[in-house]
This record gives C-alpha cells, sequence and structure tokens, in this order.
C-alpha cells in the first residue's frame, strides 16, 4: 500500500454529556465526562491507520502529560511518529466539547503547541512528503504552514487533500495546488459565496470552488450524503443511516478512510461510499478518535448494506 503524510492538530478532548448545548451565559448540568485524544489531524492519521494505510504523522504536542499519551496512542495504531515535535514552552492542545442528546456538539479549541508547528517542520519532513502518494492536510494549524506545506507537496507533483475545516478564506493561488478538497457546506459556503442548503447550492457552491483550479470538490452534507464534482460530472453518493450519539470527528474520520481507499486504489465515488461507510460507523459511538472503526468493521459493514 502507498503511503500518507497527514500534517494537522493533535489534541486531547475533554467532553461532557448533555442534554443540550448551553445557551450564551447560560450553565447547564451534564452528565458524563470523558477524555478522549483528538485533534483534527490526529483524528484523520489514526482513521487512516486503523483502516490499514502506511501513515507519517507530521505534528506538534507540548511536553506534557497530555502530549506523551497522544504520541503513545499513535503509536499503538502504527502511526510513524518519527516527525511529531514536542514544544517546551507551550501545552498540548485541547478542545473542550459538548455533546448533546442528538449527537449534536460545540467545540471550543486552545491550540497550544499545535500553534508552534513550523515551516521548519515542513522542511524536515520533505523527504517524507515527496515519497507520499497523498498529503492529507486540515486548517487547525497555521494557515502560512498550511500553504507553505501545500506549495511543497504540489512541487513535488504529490497528490494533496485538503480538508478546510475549520472554515477559513483560502487564497485562489493555495486552491489551485490542491487535487482534492473536502468542505462541508459551512465551509463550502465560506469558499464559494454561495450558501449551501440543499443539493443543488452545494453543486453550485463546488463549481464556483472548482473554478478557483481545485480538481475534485467534495461537499459533505451530513445525513444527504456527498456531492462530487470531478471533470467528468457530479453525483451524490447517499448516506447511510444510523442512529448518531456522537457527531464528533464524523468528518475526520471521512476524510481519512476517504484517502485510504484512495490510496488503494478505488476511484473518488468508490473511497466516498467506503469514507461514508467509515463516518456512519463513527457517529454510534462516542469520542473523536475511539469511535474510529477498524478495517474489519468497515467491511462488514458495507457487505450488510
Amino acid at each position: 500500500m502507498g503511503k500518507i503524510v497527514v500534517i494537522g492538530s493533535s489534541n486531547t478532548d475533554l467532553v461532557i454529556k448533555t442534554s443540550r448545548i448551553p445557551r450564551p451565559g447560560e450553565t447547564v448540568i451534564g452528565g458524563e465526562f470523558m477524555i478522549n485524544a483528538g485533534g483534527k489531524g490526529a483524528n484523520q492519521a489514526v482513521a487512516a491507520a486503523r483502516l490499514g494505510a502506511q501513515v507519517v504523522f507530521v505534528a506538534k504536542t507540548g511536553d506534557d502529560q497530555f502530549g506523551h499519551s497522544a504520541i503513545e496512542h499513535y503509536q499503538r495504531d502504527g502511526i510513524l511518529i518519527d516527525h511529531i515535535g514536542r514544544d517546551n514552552s507551550s501545552a498540548s492542545g485541547v478542545a473542550l466539547i459538548a455533546v448533546d442528546g442528538a449527537g449534536e456538539n460545540s467545540i471550543v479549541v486552545a491550540p497550544g503547541a499545535n500553534a508552534s508547528l513550523s515551516k521548519e517542520d515542513i522542511d524536515r519532513a520533505e523527504a517524507e512528503i515527496k515519497e507520499a502518494d497523498y498529503v492529507l492536510i486540515q486548517l487547525e494549524i497555521s494557515l502560512d504552514v498550511v500553504v507553505y506545506a501545500i506549495e511543497k507537496a504540489h512541487a513535488a507533483g504529490v497528490k494533496v487533500v485538503l480538508n478546510p475545516a475549520p472554515a477559513a478564506q483560502l487564497p485562489a493561488e493555495v486552491l489551485a495546488k490542491l487535487w482534492l478538497i473536502t468542505p462541508n457546506c459551512t465551509e463550502a459556503s465560506l469558499l464559494s459565496g454561495v450558501e449551501v442548503t440543499d443539493r443543488k447550492s452545494a453543486l453550485e457552491a463546488a463549481k464556483v470552488i472548482a473554478g478557483s483550479g481545485v480538481a475534485n470538490v467534495i461537499v459533505t452534507m451530513g445525513g444527504d450524503g456527498a456531492l462530487l464534482l470531478t471533470s467528468e460530472g457530479d453525483c451524490v453518493v447517499p448516506a447511510f443511516r444510523v442512529k448518531a450519539v456522537d457527531t464528533t470527528a464524523a468528518g475526520d474520520i471521512f476524510n481519512g478512510a476517504l484517502v485510504t481507499a484512495l490510496v488503494e486504489g478505488k476511484n473518488l465515488q468508490e473511497a466516498v461510499r467506503f469514507a461514508s461507510a467509515a463516518s456512519a460507523i463513527a457517529v454510534t459511538r462516542m469520542g473523536a478518535q475511539t469511535s474510529a472503526p477498524t478495517r474489519a468493521e468497515v467491511d462488514e459493514f458495507l457487505v450488510t448494506r
């Protein structure tokens, strides 16, 4: 199997289950409390590795218990950790997450050491990037570093997949260097200026984004499936119907699974279906990385659908 380089954030998630998300200024008495491994980059790296991909993770943690524990977890999942740096002057990244009774969530992230991931760190991983089949990156690290990594990978002829989350505006010259971008409805709206509310508006937004030079666009629409736009046309890959208990990291699991399928030689439509299955399993479980399924679980799920 080919190699995936994931560049992104490593966090620890502090999660409280509650009947509903509090309004501004309101205190709500919650229920179960959990400490889970998280961070968009780490979630995607773990998802891909757990599904059988060869994964190199480029990230930074603090020199603290959260950071040490995270790296131990990555090693157990078979992720290459040689390019995870330690920042002695910052705490590891932390996310505070409230999950309501419908499985929806509200998240606040303190980036910590993630903010110190630098261009020099990308340079140190250059050999791994050049050898990769795909580079998968998100926006929970410095935008300057994201742009630098995209340019470095593109120059090496490596396919770059960007999950533009959390939502942010991106220069057209950066978008033109992407092989694939995977926004959700909110992110697609910001990138395109088109309010995405249904399949028709999702396609309109995808066409605007593709007009910036991105080769392929996937707009994830939750329970309404995923809209795929390529040079060959467009289609919607339906979502699998499951009872969600926690949507935290659903998009991350989708992206990690998507690139794993692509590395294995699946076409984009097949890869989206595989990724949708992995994401569907994940939302039936609590937590971020703890919800990422194994390859056997995804294969079995697909056989029954």
